[in-house]
């Protein structure tokens, strides 16, 4: 693996040029002092766990945490398990796509974690996010926590957040922060027959330190 970390950095040396070396500046753990959020209370230096059924907003939360990020000049990658990011959606969201590295990964998902792994370890991202949201759970299930836990050491000490989008992870102890989507509340504009789409309106449930905090929070289309 670290050869492969290594071939993976060079290339992405070559692919950047001129930009590589802010793309490559990493910050420290200092004296325990926690790395800042990329986003909002997204940690770096740390996986995250975004869950949630279909339509409670997960897509939309992560296009929008790809959007903070990219907006920053930060370089991002999304390894895309089931092949369904959609670059004009993302592009709308406010997703810088220059920043993006999308990574296509035709159903496999050993192959995303593997990927994850490296660009964790390769740096020069700050934000690495795996979309398992429309893998099948009995495949997720199949994940070992083996898996899990190599991905929070790849991560461990490094500027990049790390994320995981699905239905249910089942990441145990080793995400940081989980945060949990209920199904959301759809938003109309106007009266009918004229109503207009205006957004989605749901809750989330922040778990950190086996602690829950529970928001509200709105999606603007």
């Amino acid at each position: 693996m670290g050869t492969s970390s290594t071939l993976l950095r060079e290339q992405i040396r070559s692919f950047l040029g001129s930009r590589c070396e802010a793309a490559f500046l990493t910050e420290k753990k200092a004296g325990g002092e926690t790395l800042p959020s990329v986003v909002g209370e997204i940690p770096r230096g740390a996986l995250t766990e975004i869950v949630g059924p279909a339509s409670s907003g997960r897509t939309s939360l992560l296009y929008s945490l790809l959007a903070s990020a990219s907006s920053e000049q930060e370089f991002c990658a999304l390894l895309d398990a089931e092949d369904t990011f959609d670059p004009e959606s993302a592009a709308a969201a406010g997703v810088r796509l220059s920043q993006i590295l999308w990574v296509r990964c035709g159903g496999n998902v050993e192959h995303a974690l593997k990927a994850a792994d490296m660009l964790a370890q390769a740096g020069g991202f700050g934000l690495v996010a795996i979309d398992l949201g429309d893998t099948p759970e009995k495949i997720v299930r199949r994940i070992p926590l083996a898996a899990w836990f190599r991905l929070r050491h790849a991560v461990e000490n490094t500027k990049t957040a790390l994320i995981v989008v699905g239905q249910q992870i089942h990441a145990h102890s080793c995400s940081a922060l989980k945060i949990e989507l209920s199904g959301s509340r759809v938003l109309w504009r106007g009266r009918l027959p004229g109503c207009i789409l205006d957004g989605l309106e749901g809750t989330a449930q922040c778990v950190r330190n086996h602690r829950v905090q529970e928001r509200q929070f709105t999606i603007v289309k």
